[in-house]
């Protein structure tokens, strides 16, 4: 008698470099993983060529058989179609159809997610904010995303867009930001932003990393930057709870690889903002998917889409 295969979902994250493609089962755990760089000049047909390649070749070595495909890809894209946006890294596939080309190659349905929903969605259902129904997913890198589960779905907003909560207004009377406005949460709390205020003051050239690890040294200045980052972070995470009331924030990025000097003061800018909510009641934690979050969160987005409580029979085990 033959051994019945194993089941499991394809899992796509597109992003401007590369592409990562991959099997993850049932429980959020990676099986086998592969990547190519983007290479977009070379076209549309090319790259989804070379994934389905790739993942022809992970479900081979598993020995799974795929339900469905999730794809996690650099913004703008279109959930609801599976359309390619205006996306700087991907001029050359504006308006193709990444859902539609895989599911006629595979014979399956597959789901598209901005690449920071798909890692919201991963990390709410197998990651931190796994068992709760509100669930903030904040990262803090080169610039700030917010992904929502509200009530165990994911959060759209008017369109189907993403809502750009980085954005919002802190200062009116801060930086000028590239999206046009002065003072919002990127340009303020953003990893940049160190790097900005200890140039104004006198060390340019310094990323980040090198801040956050001077200041854990103990030199003065970097340890200025550090609180200043942790103040208006602390700001932007009140707002967040003064509006959602959620039972998780989870940090991720690379500003949060030195967490230890931010979580402290950024509690304590919450207990100071935020009177009028049950703010002790909302949990802070660190990303726990770690290098594997991408493909995980794509997986994640078809398991979201179709295996929810309100649509339990997308398959049959």
């Amino acid at each position: 008698m033959t051994a019945q295969r194993g089941r499991g979902i394809g899992a796509v994250d597109i992003g401007g470099t590369k592409i990562a493609v991959g099997i993850v089962n049932h429980d959020g755990k990676v099986l086998a993983h592969q990547e190519c760089a983007t290479e977009q000049e070379r076209g549309f047909a090319d790259a989804v060529d070379r994934i389905a390649h790739m993942l022809l070749e992970c479900a081979v070595a598993t020995d799974v058989a795929l339900d469905g495909i999730g794809i996690g890809c650099t913004g703008p894209v279109d959930p609801r179609t599976g359309e390619i946006g205006d996306v700087a890294f991907l001029r050359s596939w504006k308006g193709a159809n990444l859902v539609d080309a895989l599911e006629a190659r595979f014979g399956v349905r597959a789901a598209l997610e901005n690449d920071a929903d798909a890692a919201t969605l991963g990390e709410a259902f197998w990651g931190a904010g796994r068992g709760k129904e509100q669930v903030l997913f904040v990262t803090v890198g080169t610039g700030i995303g917010v992904g929502m589960v509200l009530n165990g779905r994911l959060y759209r907003g008017v369109g189907g867009a993403h809502p750009e909560i980085g954005h919002q207004i802190i200062d009116a009377r801060g930086p000028q930001c590239y999206c046009g406005a002065r003072g919002c949460w990127e340009v303020l709390a953003a990893g940049p932003a160190m790097s900005t205020w200890m140039s104004e003051n006198g060390n340019p050239g310094l990323s980040a990393k090198q801040i956050c690890a001077m200041a854990t040294s103990g030199e003065a200045l970097a340890r200025k930057a550090v609180e200043r980052e942790a103040h208006y972070l602390g700001l932007g995470l009140a707002n967040l709870v003064n509006i959602f009331c959620p039972e998780v924030i989870v940090l991720g990025g690379s500003v949060m690889r030195s967490a230890a000097l931010f979580f402290e003061p950024m509690r304590a800018e919450v207990h100071r903002n935020c009177t009028q909510v049950p703010h002790e009641l909302t949990d802070m934690r660190l990303a726990s998917l770690g290098p594997e979050a991408a493909i995980i969160g794509a997986a994640c987005a078809w398991r979201h889409r179709f295996m929810t409580k309100e649509n339990p029979s997308a398959v049959e085990f």
